[in-house]
């Protein structure tokens, strides 16, 4: 049960992300500053790996979301080692609006040599006009709710929610664009997409729902096996007939004397997605 690969060949690149790419570049010369959202609690996997591909050079800020369910003893080894890369990088709870006025301090922070060169040719400071840009399901229509100071996006914990660019009126002088979550092409490394299965990047049926629920009790065992003790009872996972018995003797999942392993993968992916199981970084460092 326990014999993979650490690297996978998942195409899994639906035609509305490539179509998505394309019209972000057409879209690029109006295009003032970029939010790329990652999840604080994945910081690697989360963020796109071409980014740089589609919005070149413009000026980025990196939002951490989901700061109330990270490890910030992990989280802020990664804002270290994107902020040694040059980022500006901002951990948010996007429930506080003390985070959210961060983000438009920076931003405005970004936009200063901007205004400047528009003040000295006798223009006025426009609108400031955001690209909002992550991988599916990291909080992009939260953000765009709360800029906008109003339920402009749809909000769901799913991927593929938003299905089309659209620009909305935000506060304080901000235009944003939002966009459907983008991956890229390939995974090339299997705990990267484990990693996205489990925080509902990507769909259930991209990979095994055993395969997921496994890597959740790995991640677990190895960082923070108290919860593991505590949530399930397991100690260690030599065996890992015996951690589905115990988990499910636990959620009453057994029939007939036989434990559902289906039911004890769902329960297991569950308790994440539904944030039961908190204060947790799957991207070490």
């Amino acid at each position: 049960m326990d014999n993979r690969q650490n690297s996978t060949n998942i195409n899994w690149y639906p035609g509305h992300m490539a179509k998505t790419k394309r019209m972000i570049k057409e879209k690029y010369a109006l295009i003032d500053v970029v939010y790329e959202l990652v999840d604080a609690r994945i910081p690697f996997s989360s963020k796109i790996k071409d980014l740089y591909d589609i919005v070149g050079n413009k000026p980025k800020i990196l939002i951490m979301t989901k700061k109330d369910l990270c490890d910030l003893k992990y989280t802020n080894s990664w804002i270290k080692y994107y902020e040694n890369l040059g980022y500006k990088v901002l951990l948010v709870d996007l429930n506080k609006s003390d985070d959210i006025n961060l983000i438009y301090e920076a931003t405005f922070e970004l936009m200063k040599d901007t205004y400047e060169k528009r003040k000295n040719k006798g223009l006025k400071n426009e609108e400031v006009h955001a690209l909002v840009v992550g991988i599916p399901n990291v909080g992009k229509s939260t953000l765009i709710n709360k800029l906008c100071g109003k339920k402009v996006a749809k909000v769901e914990n799913a991927p593929g929610v938003t299905k089309s660019l659209t620009w909305l009126k935000a506060k304080n002088n901000l235009l944003l664009l939002d966009t459907p979550g983008i991956l890229w092409p390939k995974l090339n490394q299997e705990k990267e997409a484990l990693n996205l299965a489990t925080f509902t990047a990507i769909k259930e049926e991209i990979l095994p729902i055993d395969d997921v629920a496994i890597h959740i009790i790995k991640k677990l065992h190895e960082y923070y096996p108290l919860i593991l003790k505590e949530k399930y009872g397991i100690i260690n996972i030599d065996d890992w007939l015996e951690v589905y018995e115990i988990i499910g003797k636990k959620i009453r999942a057994i029939r007939n004397g036989e434990v559902d392993f289906n039911v004890v993968s769902k329960k297991i992916i569950h308790d994440i997605r539904g944030e039961v199981i908190k204060n947790i970084t799957f991207d070490n460092r």
